[in-house]
């Protein structure tokens, strides 16, 4: 049995979530390599990660759609495909506020930039915790789940930073 559209349209969203999650980590961690990195700089870059991610995927999308089913998405199809992708925007947000606040005189940008890291790798703990949960898993396993979830995106970020990024 497959399951509700609803859900498999949520889990699509969240997977786009928990991808571009890792990938706005890794941006974020190589930004903190940057020399005389400024503010204009740095949102620069998160915003064109995060758009870059949104319309990768509805190009993607509609490509795949032309490609399976002969013929361009509908405007109902396409509507589908930015409300699954739209996730992808939200990466964006954890980078953009902490360089807000470095802008406000909060605190350092790099500092802000190890915070949005810090944000994004928790934000892929709690994915997976809550998932080991939802399964049935015990307090254990979810926390098992959570930190695989977090290694990933931590094994990401080092590999960013060991490539020179």
């Amino acid at each position: 049995m497959s399951p509700p559209p609803v859900a498999e349209t949520e889990a699509q969203r969240l997977k786009e979530r928990i991808y571009s999650t890792i990938t706005m980590l890794a941006v974020v961690v190589g930004l903190t390599e940057w020399d005389d990195l400024t503010y204009a700089d740095t949102l620069a870059v998160i915003v064109a990660t995060a758009l870059g991610l949104w319309l990768a995927s509805i190009v993607a999308d509609a490509q795949a759609h032309r490609a399976v089913h002969a013929r361009r998405a509908r405007r109902h199809e396409l509507r589908r495909m930015m409300y699954v992708s739209s996730p992808l925007l939200l990466s964006a947000v954890g980078p953009l506020v902490m360089t807000g606040l470095s802008a406000l005189g909060v605190f350092d940008l790099d500092d802000a930039l190890l915070l949005a890291a810090g944000v994004e790798t928790a934000s892929l703990f709690a994915w997976g915790y809550i998932g080991g949960r939802r399964v049935g898993g015990n307090p254990l396993v979810a926390l098992v789940a959570g930190g695989l979830d977090m290694a990933i995106g931590l094994f990401v970020a080092t590999v960013k930073l060991a490539a020179g990024h």
